[in-house]
């Protein structure tokens, strides 16, 4: 018996022991932002930005994209992310740009108070390569960089996902959402073209039945007045590019007035010009230009700009589509552009062909599968000739600014549209997630 309880003490002395023994456990590694974002893209050049709004962190990712996603030995090459973060569970605003990326905040990330991850289109601004492949300049390569992106991102950002974009970019979402429509929650879509042809014929027949029959007439009336005084117009015109330091080599000044005045009723109407500050006979050459200039901008036809549009009018040329011209007010006063066409504007030596089904497949989608899309448009607003209709038992919100341009934003509402707009994104993203009404 006493061997026994000896046994015992024993055996509770050698536990007590062991149990009084430091373990030697490994270091829990903790990531900060940036190593978790450094893990995501690994090969990729990330640099912090300062912050602003309401965000704690921002950073610049250049990353290394495939030319071409199903064939990685196509090469690569570098494109541009902003990443704007606050927390990663709050609702993450992915900015499809259409065009070049300048960092800012947008609306949608401002009524969320959320994370923004701005991307920039391949091809434009700095993640334009310096000789570009035009073949890889395709809308569904571009819809792979955005998936690819928010594939990963979305290991660290757990929250709702909204697409958002204007112009080109709102059309790149809507794109986007017809190829990977749960890749996001919502989307919402600004002054978003789907345009059914590579010079479509809607926005003529909007330029011709928009406002009153008084503003039209003033508008082919300061075309004429424009082409009548042509040469002391150019004089004008040659003045501000001297001024200016801009070069008319791709296109003279005399091609860049004429095509300037074939776009002044499609631009007028889409920026919301004022029928009031049309000039009339009295104007002088001056004045004449100066509108001109004000509604259309001839710096869009000098070398730099010329340039830098070619993969935009690459993309409307063959998968886009584009707008046309009229010359029928003015066919008379013509002296260079008697055939008026945005293919001026393409890249040489490129093969345009249009593909006219592309861009129907996405308007087939969106308007009948389309779920959770909300449509902000301008009344007057040239491309909104062109803007889808969701069918009525798709769940989606199209609103329509009465008189509004391109320039429409949710914050040009009214109080009342707001709201409805605002109940809307609530009910589709739940009410775990808050919305910060705009101020108006």
């Amino acid at each position: 018996m006493k061997f026994y309880k000896s046994l015992l003490l024993f055996v509770a002395i050698t536990f007590s022991v062991t149990g009084c023994k430091t373990i030697k456990l490994e270091p829990v590694e903790i990531l900060t932002f940036k190593q978790k974002l450094e893990q995501l893209f690994p090969n990729s050049e990330i640099t912090a930005l300062s912050e602003t709004e309401h965000f704690k962190k921002a950073y610049q990712i250049v990353l290394e994209q495939p030319l071409d996603h199903k064939k990685p030995e196509a090469g690569t090459f570098k494109q541009y992310v902003y990443l704007s973060h606050i927390d990663e569970t709050k609702p993450t605003i992915l900015v499809t740009e259409g065009y070049n990326a300048i960092p800012k905040t947008y609306e949608l990330t401002e009524i969320f108070k959320g994370n923004q991850v701005q991307v920039e289109y391949r091809f434009y601004g700095k993640s334009r390569p310096d000789s570009i492949p035009w073949q890889y300049l395709k809308n569904n390569q571009a819809i792979e960089d955005y998936h690819k992106i928010v594939t990963k991102l979305k290991r660290i950002y757990t929250g709702k996902w909204i697409a958002t974009g204007i112009s080109k970019g709102g059309e790149t979402v809507l794109i986007y959402k017809s190829k990977y429509p749960w890749d996001v929650d919502v989307a919402v879509p600004y002054v978003a073209p789907l345009i059914n042809s590579q010079e479509d014929p809607r926005t003529q027949i909007h330029i011709n039945t928009i406002g009153s029959k008084e503003c039209r007439e003033k508008i082919t009336n300061f075309q004429r007045l424009l082409l009548k005084n042509r040469t002391t117009v150019l004089s004008e015109i040659s003045n501000y590019a001297n001024a200016k330091k801009m070069n008319f080599t791709e296109l003279s000044t005399e091609e860049a007035l004429e095509y300037a005045t074939l776009e002044f009723p499609f631009s007028f109407w889409q920026w919301g010009g004022l029928c009031e500050e049309i000039p009339n006979e009295t104007a002088t050459p001056k004045e004449l230009f100066n509108y001109l200039n004000k509604i259309v901008g001839i710096s869009f036809y000098n070398d730099i700009t010329y340039y830098d549009l070619l993969p935009s009018y690459y993309q409307h040329m063959t998968e886009l589509g584009y707008y046309g011209f009229d010359i029928t007010p003015v066919k008379d006063l013509l002296q260079i552009v008697h055939k008026p066409t945005n293919l001026r504007f393409a890249p040489k030596n490129v093969d345009l062909t249009y593909n006219p089904n592309y861009i129907k497949e996405v308007q087939d989608f969106v308007e009948n599968k389309g779920k959770k899309i909300l449509y902000i448009y301008g009344e007057y607003d040239t491309w909104g000739a062109c803007a889808p209709n969701p069918k009525p038992h798709v769940d989606a919100l199209k609103m329509i600014l009465k008189g509004g341009s391109h320039s429409t934003r949710i914050k040009n509402f009214s109080t009342e549209d707001q709201q409805i707009i605002y109940n809307k994104l609530q009910n589709w993203l739940g009410y775990s997630v808050t919305i910060y009404p705009l101020e108006n």
